[in-house]
């Protein structure tokens, strides 16, 4: 689902103690899409496929805070850890930037 890059080849991203849930969640949300799609088929009332989108707006924004969020604790916070240690600190910046960026996104 990202296209950032990790902060190491190695280490899990933010969302993978979670991945099942998030999984679960955009399963749900694939569901709620084709049966809008059903709806606009068989032609149902508007106002009911136009709160069937609202839901399916919620429920993505809901799984995009989530990354978000989870992007923010780790990989941002493992980025400035890092610098501490190392004393670079263009990576925390390169991080902060992706989360600023992934925000202007959401927010369009």
């Amino acid at each position: 689902m990202t296209t950032g890059t990790p902060v190491e080849e190695t280490a899990p991203y933010g969302y993978t103690a979670d991945k099942d849930a998030y999984l679960k969640r955009l399963r749900r949300v694939e569901g709620q899409v084709r049966g809008i799609a059903r709806m606009v088929e068989e032609d149902k009332y508007c106002i009911d496929i136009l709160t069937q989108v609202a839901a399916v707006n919620k429920a993505l924004h809901a799984v995009s805070m989530g990354l978000l969020e989870e992007h923010i604790a780790h990989c941002v916070v493992g980025a400035a850890q890092e610098a501490q240690a190392s004393g670079k600190n263009e990576a925390v910046q390169d991080k902060v930037q992706e989360a600023t960026a992934a925000i202007g996104r959401l927010l369009r």
